[in-house]
């Protein structure tokens, strides 16, 4: 058995300038991101691409991690370290970035556990049959939705890096409020359709409209579906550093690739900005959302 898997695991020795230097090629065939004869098709491509500029970023937060300096802010994690670093991946679907996270950094180290959370059971089953084959030992796939996994015990009760990759609408929101219960270290999400804030931005369109020239941003509804997606990272940004941490947007990959681009980077520092809390709250009021501050951006459930 150990046989094969170290045959399954032994990289190409004509990689392609695509792939990085020690990256499995039996891994990436069963991901479908190569052909079985090792090809690399332009969706696939593309599709590598993202997952590897994320990995580019997570890496550097995975190295702070393992030096010991990315959990200085936290404070001593009892038990926890003999684990090694815990990373928990939301919506991992059919769990690509957390197979490249374990492949080029987990798989050569002693510890490090990946938790992958998807609410599609046979996503979930293919993840752990794969797992099982490849011999990646410290991978855990959970059948649950985001927001579940926060109460679950099938988790642990700290996790050092949450990451959200393209989930859906509030899964990102949901990832957040996990992060926090976690007290995760650092947080990397790339929201995805994000409706939620531009709903409620519609409901209230005419008493709005009535009440601030600003509405024109929002009349028509594709600006108000834009309006929500810009809204809603800009609160969610805002609700991070009220909560602690520190914020960094950028761009995920070239626009070319994806429309969903951008990646939010928080890392805990433990200093609470007032300032962002209020500018948070001044927001919600300006665009008549005041009932986000009693579920997704409540300060005070989310405290420490």
């Amino acid at each position: 058995m150990q046989a094969a898997v170290t045959t399954a695991l032994k990289p190409s020795t004509a990689l392609l300038p695509e792939l990085k230097a020690g990256q499995s090629v039996e891994l990436l065939k069963e991901l479908h991101i190569l052909t079985r004869e090792g090809k690399l098709n332009q969706d696939s491509r593309r599709k590598l691409k993202q997952v590897y500029h994320l990995f580019h970023f997570i890496e550097k937060l995975l190295i702070e991690l393992t030096t010991g300096d990315g959990a200085a802010s936290v404070g001593t994690r009892a038990g926890a370290r003999a684990q090694g670093i815990t990373v928990a991946d939301h919506g991992a679907g059919r769990s690509y970035l957390g197979f490249i996270l374990y492949d080029l950094f987990f798989r050569e180290r002693g510890n490090g556990w990946i938790y992958g959370i998807e609410a599609r059971q046979e996503l979930v089953q293919e993840s752990r049959s794969l797992a099982t084959r490849l011999g990646f030992q410290r991978m855990s796939f959970v059948n649950l939705s985001v927001s579940d996994s926060t109460e679950s015990d099938l988790l642990p009760d700290r996790i050092d890096l949450v990451t959200a990759l393209h989930a859906c609408d509030t899964a990102t929101d949901d990832a957040i409020h996990f992060g926090l219960r976690k007290q995760a270290r650092f947080m990397a999400l790339v929201p995805c359709c994000q409706a939620e804030v531009a709903r409620v931005l519609n409901a209230g369109k005419a008493l709005s409209l009535a009440r601030t020239p600003l509405a024109e941003l929002w009349r028509h509804p594709l600006h108000t579906r834009e309006m929500g997606s810009q809204l809603s990272n800009v609160l969610r940004c805002l609700y991070l550093e009220a909560c602690g941490y520190q914020v960094t947007v950028t761009e995920l990959v070239g626009w070319e690739h994806s429309m969903k681009n951008e990646l939010i980077i928080a890392r805990y520092i433990g200093q609470r900005k007032q300032s962002a809390a209020h500018r948070l709250q001044a927001i919600l009021d300006q665009f008549g959302l005041q009932e986000l501050m009693r579920t997704r951006f409540d300060l005070q459930a989310a405290a420490h």
